[in-house]
């Protein structure tokens, strides 16, 4: 009897083992995956192939986003440059770390202001702690490797290296040598580009770093202008048939540069046998260059707040965690990303810190159909941004963006303008290229959303535009405003 007994445990005991194996379907996620985050300027909503571009060409990009997760509705914190990688580095909003514009210096005509802006800072304050320094604590190697425009120096804010990153939010001399004021980006021969060189820069600091956790923060000055590519490849866009929506040859020229590059980074991690256990991130700082680029059918470009200068391309390929082929339409927006990211890492975050993020880790390991149950996220802009062109694709004439607070809650989203008190309310499942008003039709959804803009305001310590304008001078402004419209942009 107690033979059998031993016997039937020892099976017991075993049956796991040889169970087990039929019930994998993929190894499970290391503890400490690598993270390459792919972080490009002005890129907007429209720019990929699996976005729908009818002309440019991203063939690395379009297969990592179709091997991964899709957002749809994905949103960086600022219209313009400076203030969303802020958002992003700081996991705040704008409201909080003060970095409101590119610089601190009135812009447009201080006749057409009405109001007195709100400078904020330009420098992110290195009492706030990044996402980059807590990825350090937690042991990984870092790198920033492109447009930094927070600081003179990166290192401080949580970096082991920095190349070409600094101040300046565009290429000081353009994207050929030779390149003065670009960190670590010295020498090469006249036809370098520089963004293969930090495509290159990447691929070499990998290879270094195969050995042990690295986040990599690939953050490409492409495509800001100056609108410059390399000749062989604007000449292949300028023999191509123009799309319905795309046909700039030169921004096609920068775009192919960047997914080449992609191309060569995603070939080293093959030939390493890291592809697997690293999950890459690929986002935008802010809408497309309007001259140059569509995003329709959203409304706006780069520094308006209607839908085309803050929705960007966004995915999130990790082989050994999120499924292939998914989608999410669930709002995120890029103060998510801090606690992302550390969760990802296994890294602390501060407790002592604000954070208006939430970690979209449970979007990642779902089909796509999970919610982060949101109440609403937030754009805060006190300040003013010039046109450079008159369009109907921004409010006015003579500004992309005049001082403005708006909130997205649900498929709802409400503008309100501080000048004139104004409100744009917008049904995006019905509306998505924010053409019709629905502020007067439904004033309860309007002052609903206005509610949490004032809690929102509160929360966040939000400096309010208020103070008038001394030089303002109305008779200006509407002479100016009268003015007939400019030629069509070139897109």
């Amino acid at each position: 009897m107690n033979s059998l007994f031993r016997a039937a445990r020892l099976a017991l005991c075993l049956l796991p083992i040889f169970t087990l194996p039929p019930l994998l379907s993929a190894a499970p996620a290391k503890a400490t995956p690598n993270v390459l985050f792919i972080f490009l300027d002005d890129f907007g909503w429209k720019d990929t192939g699996y976005m729908g571009s009818d002309f440019y060409e991203t063939p690395h990009l379009d297969a990592l986003a179709n091997g991964g997760m899709i957002f749809s509705d994905a949103y960086s914190c600022s219209a313009n440059c400076a203030p969303a990688r802020a958002c992003l580095l700081s996991g705040q909003y704008t409201s909080r770390h003060k970095m409101y514009n590119v610089g601190t210096a009135p812009r447009g005509k201080a006749q057409h202001r009405r109001l007195e802006h709100i400078p904020g800072v330009d420098t992110l304050d290195p009492a706030i702690k990044t996402w980059a320094a807590c990825v350090q604590d937690a042991g990984y190697k870092t790198a920033t490797m492109g447009k930094w425009h927070l600081s003179k120096d990166p290192l401080p804010y949580g970096w082991d290296l920095n190349v070409g990153g600094g101040h300046s939010g565009s290429p000081p001399k353009g994207y050929f040598p030779p390149h003065p004021n670009v960190p670590n980006v010295g020498g090469g021969d006249k036809t370098e580009y520089l963004t293969d060189r930090l495509s290159d820069e990447a691929v070499k600091w990998i290879g270094e770093m195969k050995d042990q956790p690295w986040f990599l923060y690939l953050t490409h000055f492409a495509v800001h202008t100056p609108i410059q590519a390399k000749k062989e490849d604007i000449k292949y866009f300028e023999q191509k048939k123009p799309g319905t929506l795309h046909d700039h040859a030169v921004m096609g020229a920068m775009i192919k540069s960047v997914d080449d590059g992609v191309g060569r980074i995603l070939a080293k991690l093959d030939e390493l046998k890291l592809r697997d256990n690293t999950a890459i991130f690929f986002f935008s700082d802010n809408g497309g260059y309007g001259p140059a680029t569509s995003m329709a059918p959203l409304r706006g470009y780069k520094g308006t707040y209607y839908e085309g200068g803050i929705r960007e391309p966004f995915f999130v390929n990790w082989p050994a965690v999120v499924k292939p082929g998914t989608h999410c339409a669930d709002p995120i927006i890029g103060t998510d990303l801090y606690p992302t990211f550390c969760e990802l890492t296994g890294a602390t975050m501060p407790a002592d810190q604000a954070c208006d993020g939430l970690s979209i880790m449970p979007l990642l390991k779902s089909d796509g159909s999970a919610s982060l149950e949101r109440d609403a996220i937030y754009w805060h802009f006190p300040a003013y941004l010039q046109s450079y062109s008159r369009s109907n694709e921004q409010r006015d004439p003579l500004f992309r963006s005049r001082p403005v607070t708006a909130v997205r809650s649900g498929d709802w989203k409400l503008h309100y303008y501080f000048e004139d008190k104004g409100l744009e309310l917008y049904d995006l499942k019905n509306d998505i290229g924010e053409r019709s008003n629905l502020a007067e039709k439904h004033p309860e959804q309007a002052e609903a959303l206005m509610s949490k803009i004032r809690a929102f305001w509160e929360d966040t310590g939000a400096d309010l535009p208020l103070a008038p304008n001394p030089k303002f001078d109305t008779e200006a402004e509407r002479a100016a405003m009268q003015k007939p419209k400019g030629s069509k942009k070139k897109r």
